[in-house]
């Protein structure tokens, strides 16, 4: 029981205000993300590609701050491995929203899919989640909500897979232009990886649970 009450206690003031800032960061890019598949504006689009673009460079310097204070500190509020996966997996999720959003700038898609707003609006709720969980870690009062938001990312995750290959499926039946295809493909699986390190993510936060609780 005191592994409960120690972890993350109000005497670590680097790692989980750092967590904490990755985590809405991730919010942040995703929310941008879902501007940019939903507007028909191709001005705005531009502008949320260019807070994607933005918001990732933020993610980077969270990142590298955390793996500073991980080099610098010999005591650290749980293990050394989560510390590092955790802001690892939050990282390569901004990392894939920024390479989806950049693809779409890059091969000049105008037609965005439904299957690819599902994804990004997919993604709004998994980070949600997961900025939720980072939250309870400060005073670890509250097991169920990390527990729980671990399962709904897992779920979503699935039906992220889901959305995805239902959507290829339909590319290669109804897509007469090859070209096309293979970007709209490109962009659909690289969204549906974003998904996927969510997902990782949140297995971090489940093994920190059983390590600690």
């Amino acid at each position: 029981m005191n592994s409960i009450f120690s972890f993350f206690t109000p005497k670590d003031k680097k790692f989980q205000p750092l967590f904490e800032q990755a985590g809405s960061n991730v919010v942040k890019i995703s929310e941008a993300l879902l501007v940019a598949v939903t507007t028909n504006d191709l001005e705005k689009r531009k502008e949320a590609i260019k807070e994607v673009e933005r918001l990732e460079h933020v993610g980077d310097d969270i990142t590298h701050t955390i793996f500073i204070e991980l080099s610098k500190n010999f005591i650290t509020p749980f293990d050394r491995e989560d510390i590092h996966s955790l802001a690892a997996a939050i990282d390569d999720i901004a990392d894939y929203i920024h390479a989806s959003a950049g693809n779409i700038e890059l091969y000049n898609v105008t037609n965005i899919g439904d299957a690819m707003v599902k994804l990004a609006e997919l993604l709004v709720e998994m980070c949600g989640d997961l900025e939720k969980a980072i939250k309870e870690l400060r005073s670890f009062k509250n097991i169920r909500v990390i527990a729980d938001a671990c399962v709904r990312i897992n779920s979503a995750e699935n039906q992220a897979d889901y959305v995805c290959n239902l959507a290829i499926a339909r590319l290669f039946e109804f897509e007469t232009n090859a070209i096309e295809l293979i970007k709209q493909k490109e962009i659909l699986q690289t969204l549906e990886i974003a998904t996927d390190k969510c997902e990782d993510a949140a297995n971090v936060l489940e093994s920190i649970l059983v390590k600690n609780a």
